[in-house]
């Protein structure tokens, strides 16, 4: 894996809280340009206080990766902003509940985590693609989980989650394929169990240490990675 020299240009969505907000302040502290996509900026207070300590190199839009416009509207926001990007990092995602039988399954629910996990990405990432492709050592990267692994499923439940994770690992796959010769790698990391909103207060890992893994294994990647699905250090995930 080879590393970058000198500030990069990095995108990352869901950046309001939680590893969105982290991955915002980490690159931040390294000397990196920022811009992060919030829903509603108008509530992401911390991320308005870190934009004060950067003015320079933080930029913030507002993004709801569910509808086709907001996402436009944040392209054309970057686009006057900068001509390239060197990491895009699809993160924006919602859970839904966690009932675990079919009896319980809401399916207007699991449509609604599918568009922001899955199709979200998709948004996303043809929306970036051509300052992606402009950037130094271009990396899109998609944040999985591990309960999008099919043959890691030991436990069931969690459909709306499982589901949108596991097409979010073949949309990582369909893109390598698709960007194969163009220098732009795409890859799914799967952050680990974090103390986020989502992730809950029993996580074992803070924001903090998940991100500065996830960070270094980005910082590594190449077109040699694309396509693959991995934790957070950069070991291989079972499909």
């Amino acid at each position: 894996m080879k590393r970058s020299a000198g500030p990069r240009r990095c995108l990352v969505t869901g950046a309001a809280r939680g590893l969105g907000l982290e991955f915002a302040r980490q690159w931040l502290a390294r000397g990196d340009q920022v811009f992060a996509l919030a829903r509603d900026p108008q509530r992401a207070h911390a991320l308005a206080a870190l934009a004060r300590e950067h003015p320079d190199r933080l930029v913030i839009a507002a993004c709801d990766v569910a509808s086709d416009v907001s996402v436009e509207e944040a392209r054309r926001d970057v686009r006057e902003r900068t001509d390239r990007l060197d990491i895009v990092v699809n993160n924006a995602a919602i859970f839904g509940t966690r009932a675990g039988t079919i009896e319980a399954v809401d399916l207007e629910e699991i449509r609604r985590v599918f568009e922001v996990n899955a199709l979200g990405a998709i948004r996303i990432s043809r929306a970036f693609l051509p300052l992606l492709r402009k950037g130094e050592r271009p990396r899109l990267v998609h944040i999985t989980s591990g309960m999008g692994s099919v043959s890691d499923n030991s436990s069931g439940g969690y459909y709306a989650y499982r589901i949108g994770k596991t097409a979010l690992n073949m949309i990582a796959r369909n893109l390598a394929h698709d960007l194969k010769g163009t220098g732009v790698a795409s890859v799914a990391l799967s952050p680990g169990w974090v103390r986020t909103d989502m992730g809950g207060a029993e996580a074992p890992l803070s924001p903090q240490e998940s991100v500065a893994s996830l960070v270094a294994t980005i910082e590594g990647l190449g077109p040699e990675q694309s396509g693959g699905f991995f934790d957070r250090t950069g070991k291989p995930i079972p499909g």
